[in-house]
């Protein structure tokens, strides 16, 4: 897929980026495409998968989500073969926002949104503790969010 974006599909994913709830005419008119040709290189660029799906981003402070924490999870060594199985326990839990998969002295990295401190610890004892194989969990909380985007530098790319 990669090999195939062209200037005008990465300007095009560049501006859904941007601003997803454009209409078609409007990013037709940013590419310099009638809007036929653009909503056939939209529908490609979602079948293809380079569009995952088309969200609002929210504040989560606003909407009362406080609370951000990091958190480095290491298994056990017996619980490494259970690497599948804790993958998918914290699918489970809304609260964690992302979920990686990390080499080297750790296995994981959380992010986990909460409405408190004191709801990432209801969180942490009831849940986060309990998962498959954990040996060992740091968590940081943060304390300012100085840079967050979800926009891919696809125009800067070659």
């Amino acid at each position: 897929m990669r090999d195939k974006l062209d200037a005008i599909d990465r300007r095009i994913l560049h501006i859904m980026q941007e601003d997803g709830g454009l209409s078609v005419a409007q990013i037709a008119e940013h590419v310099g495409l009638s809007h036929a040709p653009c909503w056939r290189r939209i529908q490609r660029l979602e079948k293809e998968g380079a569009i995952k799906k088309r969200i609002a981003i929210l504040d989560r402070e606003v909407v009362g989500f406080d609370a951000m924490v990091f958190v480095l999870v290491k298994l056990t060594a017996q619980g490494r073969a259970q690497l599948a199985e804790f993958s998918e326990a914290v699918q489970r839990f809304p609260e964690v926002q992302d979920c990686h998969v990390l080499l080297g002295e750790v296995d994981f990295i959380l992010r986990i949104v909460t409405r408190d401190i004191k709801a990432y610890e209801r969180f942490f004892y009831n849940h986060l503790s309990k998962l498959p194989g954990v040996q060992e969990i740091r968590s940081s909380m943060v304390l300012t969010e100085v840079k967050q985007t979800h926009t891919l530098p696809i125009l800067s790319e070659g």
